[in-house]
């Protein structure tokens, strides 16, 4: 998917639009652990982005705000989703390795 030139660069609500799309499909790719549909959609986001960034909340009208901010709830959760998939990972990997914090500092500078 090319988010980014589905819209005209100043098309804001529609580029909101397309980010909740975007970070829709992010959520499903990390329900279904998709590392390819999980990369698509970071690209997406990063284009998506760049699209908006030159755009400040001043500018926006109430409907953009209100995309902005359905977006913002979405991505916050997303974020959520990628810390509890990686905190049961690591502590698989403890488990496995029945040392607590395999991965810390101090356990590499005694290796």
């Amino acid at each position: 998917m090319n988010a980014a030139t589905t819209n005209q660069p100043g098309d804001v609500t529609g580029n909101l639009r397309q980010m909740i799309a975007v970070l829709e499909e992010e959520r499903q790719a990390l329900a279904s652990l998709d590392s390819d549909a999980l990369t698509c959609s970071t690209h997406a986001k990063e284009a998506l982005c760049d699209a908006l960034m030159p755009i400040g909340p001043g500018e926006l009208s109430a409907e953009a705000r209100a995309l902005a901010q359905t977006a913002q709830q979405l991505n916050e959760v997303n974020r959520r989703v990628r810390n509890l998939l990686a905190a049961n990972v690591a502590a698989r990997l403890e488990a496995l390795g029945g040392t607590p914090a395999t991965y810390t500092p101090a356990h590499f500078a005694s290796a």
